[in-house]
């Protein structure tokens, strides 16, 4: 080794002394250094790629935590670092949570898996009447048939109060995707309704019921509801969400405390994993820790080339294939908010866990965590890593002639795309459509069954008569359906006005409803001349009627319905719970002052700007103002931003507020 080396590497090592906090100094625990390597260069790589801002991270074996460290800054403007106290929201991983809640009602014989949600919500109604059929079970495993997540106002700044009663009130309206039971597309609104059932049951709420049986019996000192709820942190307690241009958002709150509205640590989300484990600190009996621990297929499951996801009750995995070839059971589920992500992984067999968190929706969490947990039990003696193979390029098979019938316009629930087999070249083209304009999104060339890209590989498939589009994730081995074929209406009906190139302006979302909803504040609703009786409405629709537009597929998550109506000469669109009015119908904003109060309703109020203006806002307690370009595109957000706002002429100005509350708007011109 040169001179330059040595004094390069005592560089590095000084520098890594100086970085690494001593508490987690890799001499006082050696047979750990590959574990916190993974950790840290991975966690780094997010933080450093802009795809998270701050991470966390925890091991824990045998009931002990072997491992745990914070990375960035928990508070940027005090600058406070992350360290293992740190809260983050945990997002979906609170389903867990909500299935182990059940399972206690369970235990006490209050709640029976298989008995209609009706049994314990009989409010709880729709206008398919196969909701009747639902079970408790179905709602933990995503079997129900529910349309996916309503989301009006369930994420923001505060706790949404009339949530519960929001969410029956859409359902009443609704229809189901597929028949309970028969597939099992993510869903979150089945866990809103298991939270129902919990504080129904047990007559307490349901923070309160988790508090008293999950959290201090399992001894979960920093977890609870999400932290924009906590009351008395502690200065940099919480791990702020900063956006990419620096500023900080609101503590964040999810009002789906059941489906994803928990924050806590690694730390606790390890121990909360390792009950468990047969020889981890029960609270529940053997019988209902044997039923969380398998899997909870639908009826559909293994009709893929290779599996699916695997859910459990709460689980996203009750296995992953490369580890149950060794005979290592893996759990695991993944969180993801608005500004948060995270990943638990636990194998009770080994009675070990990982888990990692991070602010930002980006960070690759499960990935990562996966990483993490390789390293750790590659390190004990656990698990063998296969060496990677190196794969030579593929060359393009002759495709099978039956493949053409599979050409033609496809959707996952919110986008059209058109997918075309070109058997000359033996190839697959996808093109996603919007705004009038075809852009190619993939191609992938067919090889011993599957078309292959660079990453992934995909096919097709019939399932019960319906064509199904399927991409196959390597990170985990299982299939996925990615997009589900939209065939021809022999007889299309048509909506009783033109929806071609509106655009709509949402009405009823409260002034804490999260920045990430703020985009679908202006939507635009399209016609497709060639896919007569579909539309796109927020997410790909078919016609049904003069007023309404149902679903149009049936196998995946988050789908919409649309209903029509006409008010004071004004047409309504009511879209799962969240309400529009048309564009074209907003009153022009005056030069000089202008007051604007919002109705009894508590509805969002509109104008446009009419030419250039410098705008400045006197805006009452509690309330909102968000102005939009002629694109749509937010400039303006009085929940991070203040002063003045330079909007051009055709930009849109949105004010939110309690009812009755009065905003004063001022329009300058800017020469």
């Amino acid at each position: 080794m040169n001179k330059f080396r040595v004094v390069a590497a005592c560089l590095i090592a000084l520098l890594l002394a100086i970085m690494i906090p001593a508490s987690f100094n890799a001499a006082e625990n050696p047979a750990l250094s590959n574990t916190r390597l993974t950790a840290r260069s991975e966690i780094w790589k997010a933080i450093n790629a802009g795809n998270a801002g701050s991470g966390t991270v925890a091991v824990m074996e045998n009931g002990k935590i072997v491992y745990a460290e914070g990375f960035g800054m928990a508070d940027r403007e005090r600058s406070i670092s992350v360290d293992k106290n740190t809260l983050f929201n945990i997002g979906s991983i609170s389903k867990v949570y909500c299935a182990t809640a059940i399972m206690l009602l369970v235990d006490e014989g209050k709640v029976e898996l298989d008995q209609p949600v009706t049994a314990y919500l009989p409010e709880f109604t729709m206008e398919d009447e196969r909701y009747k059929d639902i079970t408790v079970r179905m709602l933990l495993n995503h079997s129900s048939g529910l349309p996916g997540t309503i989301g009006s106002n369930s994420f923001g700044f505060e706790y949404h109060k009339e949530y519960y009663q929001d969410v029956l009130d859409t359902l009443a309206k609704s229809h189901l995707k597929h028949r309970p039971g028969e597939m099992a597309p993510y869903c979150n609104d089945g866990f809103t309704l298991a939270e129902m059932i919990v504080a129904r049951i047990s007559g307490k709420s349901y923070l309160q019921f988790l508090s008293e049986r999950v959290f201090e019996p399992l001894g979960l000192n920093h977890t609870g509801p999400g932290v924009g709820q906590r009351q008395g942190l502690k200065e940099g307690s919480v791990a702020r969400y900063y956006t990419t241009d620096g500023k900080s958002e609101p503590l964040e709150v999810v009002s789906l405390l059941g489906s994803g509205g928990l924050s806590a640590t690694p730390e606790d989300l390890c121990k909360f994993a390792d009950t468990f484990s047969a020889s981890g600190p029960q609270i529940l009996s053997p019988a209902s820790l044997a039923e969380m621990r398998k899997g909870q297929p639908a009826e559909s499951y293994m009709q893929l080339k290779q599996p699916e996801l695997s859910f459990g009750l709460g689980w996203d995995l009750t296995e992953i294939a490369h580890y149950k070839a060794k005979g290592i059971n893996v759990l695991g589920k993944s969180g993801g908010t608005g500004n948060y992500s995270s990943m638990l992984y636990t194998i009770p067999d080994k009675r070990i866990s990982v888990a990692v968190i991070f602010t930002g929706p980006q960070s690759n969490a499960m990935v990562i965590a996966a990483s993490i947990m390789e390293a750790f039990l590659c390190e004990n003696g656990l698990f063998d890593k296969t060496p990677a193979v190196l794969k030579l390029p593929l060359k393009a098979q002759s495709l099978p002639s039956e493949l053409a019938n599979y050409e033609g316009y496809y959707s996952n629930g919110s986008v059209l795309k058109r997918l075309k087999v070109d058997r000359a070249e033996n190839k697959l083209t996808v093109y996603m459509l919007e705004g009038g304009q075809e852009t190619e999104i993939l191609s992938a060339i067919y090889n011993d069954g599957y078309f292959h890209n660079q990453r992934d590989k995909y096919y097709f498939i019939t399932l019960a008569g319906r064509q199904y589009f399927v991409q196959h994730s390597a990170t985990l081995a299982v299939d996925m359906i990615a997009s589900q074929k939209l065939e021809p209406v022999a007889k299309a009906s048509e909506l009783k006005i033109s929806v071609d190139k509106r655009k709509w302006l949402r009405r009823n979302a409260k002034a804490y409803e999260a920045r990430m909803l703020v985009s679908g504040h202006i939507i635009t609703s399209r016609q497709f001349s060639e896919l007569p009786g579909y539309i796109d409405f927020d997410g790909i629709k078919r016609v049904i009627s003069p007023t309404s537009a149902g679903m149009a597929i049936n196998s995946m998550r988050d789908l919409t319905e649309l209903r029509l109506s006409e008010k004071d000469g004004i047409s309504w669109a009511w879209i799962s719970g969240m309400l529009y009015t048309p564009a074209d119908a907003v009153q022009s904003l005056a030069s000089g002052d202008t007051n604007i109060t919002t109705g009894r309703e508590g509805y969002n109020e509109w104008r446009k700007v009419a030419e250039d203006s410098i705008l400045d806002f006197q805006i009452p307690n509690k309330g909102r103002v968000i102005v939009f370009d002629p694109d749509g595109q937010a400039i303006y957000d009085s929940a991070v931003d203040s002063g003045e706002v330079l909007a051009t002429t055709g930009s849109f100005v949105e004010v939110a507020g309690d009812p009755g509350a009065t905003f004063k708007l001022s329009a300058s011109s800017p020469l």
